[in-house]
């Protein structure tokens, strides 16, 4: 486990106390709004339509006064069209899979590349890393922002970085055991595929030279960190990030305290809102997660709802406000038969049921006029007929125990789920 007595040498943004840190966003978000109003012709349009200008923000309670952006804004707005700057100082592009539509692609000039190692080098120094530190980094590279991200922040704190990316796990597991890392960065779930591989292989999680996992792109519960935690040795912490805001670095838990993400409120600005009316609400309520850029130059974003759901809370580690881990989206929440269920509730009761491995996936299908779901979940190695059978039993009375609704079980072979990225797609929307 990593030494949480070791205190971390804190950056200049890190010391700010309350009342330095708001003047500081208060200034920042007035700079930011102008920005965008005055070099992106969307933003322009928006502020006008809602009758607002930058010069009407005199408070930071006053953002609300500002529109929402959405991921269909910034699609519409494909590929340029919400950039700040000239193409000619934008450094790199990075861009969604585009699954659903059209990419989003996010610029960077060579201030936001900078300020982007620096978020992610003090992310990674709250988890527990230090300077000298190996980092495996097994987040995908490429327009996915994960791998690069990682890769130069961990340079950018002083650590040599072993850019893994993310496939080919046995040879994961033997870059590993060769190049001793301290530090892993990666999903959650590609996690656990990892440990899988490392029982394949005869080898014990627990003896390798991990002692901190850096786990982020995808909701993760405080189950799966225990069984992370039990099954390899090492502390688990959550990052947070999201392309259109910057990528990983966002928010960071720390190490010695494990109760939340510390918002980087310096450079990102958080609410919480209500899904629906798109209210603020108050610190402690739960809600959907907005984020404004304070620092951006290529791609401010303002008011951003990234359908994410947690709350805020006050700070603990660091003078910065907390966000829960994400508990679901808002545009992943399932309605089946009147009753609202996220995947991450599902998530905890296979974690839980023995003779499976924590791989899931939803199916939603229509049977006549009612649709209905499946929960497929993979077998561990070896589990016998018999074991999958009264795993798929408890995982269907978990559900419908828990949740209230009644759900079919499907117990599938080992490895048998389509991953991307390290990820698993957790639904699987079949009632077209």
């Amino acid at each position: 486990m990593a030494d949480a007595n070791q205190v971390p040498a804190l950056d200049s943004g890190e010391r700010l106390d309350a009342p330095g840190l708001r003047a500081l966003q208060l200034d920042r978000l007035r700079a930011q709004l102008r920005h965008a109003y005055e070099n992106v012709p969307f933003y322009r349009r928006s502020f006008d339509e809602a009758g607002v200008r930058p010069e009407d923000c005199e408070s930071l309670a006053d953002l609300a006064r500002f529109p929402f952006t959405t991921k269909a804004d910034l699609r519409e707005n494909y590929p340029y069209g919400m950039f700040a700057v000239p193409r000619d100082q934008v450094r790199r592009v990075h861009a969604s899979s585009g699954t659903t539509g059209r990419p989003t692609v996010v610029g960077y000039t060579d201030a936001d590349l900078s300020m982007w190692a620096d978020m992610v080098a003090r992310s990674l120094r709250a988890a527990g890393a230090r300077p000298g530190d190996v980092v495996h980094v097994a987040y995908g590279y490429g327009l996915f922002t994960g791998g690069l991200g990682a890769h130069y922040g961990a340079e950018r704190l002083g650590c040599t970085v072993v850019p893994a990316s993310g496939g080919m796990t046995a040879r994961q597991v033997r870059l590993i055991e060769d190049l001793r890392p301290r530090i892993i960065m990666v999903t959650p779930s590609y996690m656990l595929t990892l440990l899988d591989e490392f029982e394949r292989q005869g080898v014990d999680p627990r003896g390798t030279s991990l002692e901190v996992g850096v786990f982020g792109a995808e909701p993760w519960t405080e189950e799966m960190r225990r069984e992370i935690e039990e099954r390899f040795g090492i502390d688990a912490v959550d990052i947070y990030g999201l392309s259109e805001v910057i990528g990983p670095g966002v928010a960071q838990e720390c190490v010695e305290t494990k109760d939340g993400l510390h918002v980087w409120e310096d450079h990102f600005f958080p609410e919480v809102v209500d899904p629906v009316t798109g209210e603020v609400l108050p610190e402690g309520e739960e809600g959907e997660l907005v984020f404004t850029s304070l620092t951006k130059e290529a791609m401010p974003v303002i008011r951003y709802r990234t359908r994410d759901l947690t709350r805020l809370l006050p700070g603990t580690a660091r003078v910065f406000r907390r966000m829960e881990k994400v508990t679901g989206r808002s545009d992943d929440m399932v309605i089946l038969r009147g009753v609202n269920l996220f995947p991450t509730q599902i998530e905890e009761i296979v974690l839980r049921t023995p003779g499976v491995a924590p791989h899931f996936q939803l199916r939603l299908t229509r049977e006549g006029r009612l649709d209905a779901l499946t929960v497929r979940a993979e077998a561990r190695p070896g589990a016998t007929p018999e074991t999958r059978e009264a795993a798929a039993r408890l995982i269907g009375s978990a559900v419908k125990n828990g949740i209230g609704v009644s759900v079919a079980v499907e117990i599938v072979e080992p490895e048998s789920l389509e991953r991307s990225v390290g990820k698993i797609k957790r639904i699987m929307d079949l009632r077209h």
